[in-house]
């Protein structure tokens, strides 16, 4: 997976990212296209990476910033930068078209099913993306479970391909600390999906994701 690389943000960024909030919550409608052009790329990349479609990330990037104009005031600076609340929002609304999606696709299954009692090469592919979707939604679900900046950081890595400089660049976090939060995330991670497996678990993929390259 390949990371989409951002420069570590200033305090000035930082800065200047809240004055774009304050001004949206005045009610200037340019600050909410100044905000759109300092993370329109990174937010549209995360929600690419999670929905694998460029139609529906492009969805989640407008509803993003839609609910900003319309509800600024639940941005909190106690609680993190612009940049990690904007990033967490396109996470949720991006998991939560990923779950729309998969509705839909256990109704198209579910006719494939019956036209798959016909033919045996089909059931296989029918079950293997099965089994693929129930990791997916393992991974999710145990993701769902850490610590909320556990989460952040592991979501951005590897959902987002960020490395762990990219990620403590975009949460304002020091790399020591974002290094913490991911080893103990993974290491909450790795028994979460080992509980939910039966004692094993599924893939691995996320393990490899989240701690390769890390400090590139």
């Amino acid at each position: 997976m390949g990371a989409v690389s951002r420069p570590a943000r200033r305090p000035e960024e930082d800065s200047a990212d809240v004055d774009l909030v304050r001004r949206i919550r005045a009610g200037e409608r340019a600050a909410v296209d100044g905000l759109y052009q300092r993370f329109s790329r990174p937010a549209y990349a995360l929600a690419r990476r999670i929905l694998a479609d460029d139609a529906l990330a492009e969805d989640v990037l407008q509803e993003v910033f839609v609910s900003v104009w319309r509800d600024p005031a639940a941005f909190d600076r106690s609680r993190g930068t612009v940049a990690s609340w904007l990033l967490g929002m396109v996470h949720h609304k991006a998991v939560d078209a990923v779950r729309r999606e998969e509705s839909q696709r256990r109704r198209r299954a579910r006719a494939e099913d019956d036209l798959a009692l016909s033919a045996p090469t089909g059931t296989r592919y029918v079950e293997e993306d099965a089994f693929a979707r129930v990791v997916s939604e393992r991974v999710r679900l145990a993701l769902g479970v850490l610590p909320s900046l556990q989460r952040e950081a592991l979501t951005l890595a590897y959902y987002g391909g960020y490395t762990q400089r990219e990620v403590a660049a975009l949460t304002g976090a020091p790399l020591s600390t974002v290094k913490t939060r991911m080893l103990a995330g993974m290491r909450r991670l790795r028994e979460e999906l080992g509980e939910r497996a039966g004692g094993r678990s599924p893939g691995g993929a996320l393990g490899g994701a989240a701690v390769d390259g890390s400090t590139r």
